[in-house]
């Protein structure tokens, strides 16, 4: 499929509404009323669409899951020299880095967080465009820059955050806290659902790649090279920095600074901001993530198309990654660009008006009910 040509989806879950009818004072009946919407036939074209019933299946699972996390001590010790060392290191950014360095720190967090989202994220988890051999060795190396696991892996664990959202099959299930959706969920063991149903994921289009199983052959001594010698080795050859000053804040500021920008689009993403194309489902568009994360902020547009490779409808000032890629489409080296139709975005931004107006419906029918019931037995 190339950029012009389009997907056409219409998402939404199933929705259960409880309504309350009370005859009489003492008696009051409950009626449970579950209306399955259905799901145009196409969205199940679309790679990585949500399995809205295995979803479901899962979350009732769960609430008789007594399984307990186990905490990983030494990721916790790792994690703390790590934030001890960033702020180290943005002390030095702030007193004693010279300009040159406190420039090189943006740009490496740039290519740190472009082989992120252009390259695990859009390109290899979502397949939303492809690249050829060049640009997917710069990506490969970008992304190593940005030290989040190989890429083979990390795609593995998006494509079932994707799958079964909010579920214990969901590596980062924000239902399991902020704190525990940001970070925590690499401090401890991963929910034995998360291997389970992970297995069934056909992973054959990256263990194929052999760019991407050379990085994951390598991948210690490659992001030793690229995230920590290469961004110190830098400002210390070219514009005699400091050599510590240039490790605690181009590698380990700088580093930090990368993780808990992807870090806030599993959690602040699925928290705090408004729901335009789908409201029952826990992304949402937040646009000052979408800043700090070139462009993924997008997050309930993600979650309701999430193979068109822009992920959202944000201005290209919002989306760095998008004209990353508009560039190499433009030479050549990215193609077959997959974007949602304009129709199909509209018709699901109007069918959560129609949710919204039903949810504030039942909502006041069910206030109203509850009031005559306490008059009543009064």
């Amino acid at each position: 499929m190339c950029e012009g040509e389009f997907i056409d989806s219409a998402i939404s879950a199933p929705s259960t509404t409880t309504t309350n009818m009370t005859p009489s004072p003492s008696t009051t009946t409950t009626m449970t009323v579950t209306e399955t919407v259905s799901v145009d036939p196409v969205i199940k074209e679309q790679f990585l669409a949500a399995e809205l019933e295995e979803v479901n299946r899962l979350r009732e699972l769960a609430k008789k899951d007594t399984w307990k996390p186990t905490i990983v001590w030494r990721n916790v010790a790792l994690f703390a020299m790590l934030h001890a060392g960033a702020l180290v290191g943005l002390y030095q950014y702030v007193f004693m880095a010279k300009w040159l360095t406190c420039l090189w720190c943006l740009v490496c967090w740039t290519i740190s967080g472009v082989g992120i989202t252009a390259g695990s994220h859009r390109l290899w988890s979502h397949k939303s465009y492809k690249a050829k051999m060049p640009l997917r060795i710069i990506l490969v190396a970008m992304n190593c820059v940005s030290f989040q696991n190989d890429i083979i892996e990390w795609s593995r664990d998006h494509r079932c955050h994707h799958k079964w959202t909010d579920t214990d099959a969901d590596p980062h299930n924000v239902n399991r806290g902020f704190f525990f959706s940001h970070m925590g969920w690499l401090l401890c063991r991963k929910h034995p659902k998360i291997k389970e149903m992970g297995a069934k994921l056909d992973l054959s289009d990256l263990t194929s790649d052999p760019i991407l199983a050379f990085q994951r052959k390598y991948y210690l001594p490659l992001v030793v090279l690229f995230c920590f010698l290469m961004p110190t080795a830098v400002p210390v050859y070219f514009w005699r920095e400091n050599a510590l000053v240039a490790f605690y804040t181009a590698a380990l500021l700088r580093y930090a600074v990368t993780l808990h920008a992807t870090w806030l689009i599993n959690s602040a993403a699925h928290t705090f901001g408004y729901r335009p194309y789908d409201v029952n489902i826990s992304p949402v568009e937040s646009v000052w993530t979408t800043v700090t994360a070139f462009g993924e902020g997008g997050h309930n547009y993600h979650h309701s198309f999430p193979q068109d490779y822009r992920t959202s409808e944000m201005s290209a000032l919002f989306n760095f990654t998008k004209l990353f890629i508009d560039f190499f489409a433009a030479i050549g080296w990215a193609y077959d660009l997959k974007t949602a139709s304009e129709e199909s975005i509209s018709r699901q931004q109007l069918k959560q008006l129609e949710e919204v107006r039903k949810q504030y419906e039942a909502n006041q029918h069910r206030d109203t009910t509850t009031t005559t019931t306490k008059q009543k037995a009064q």
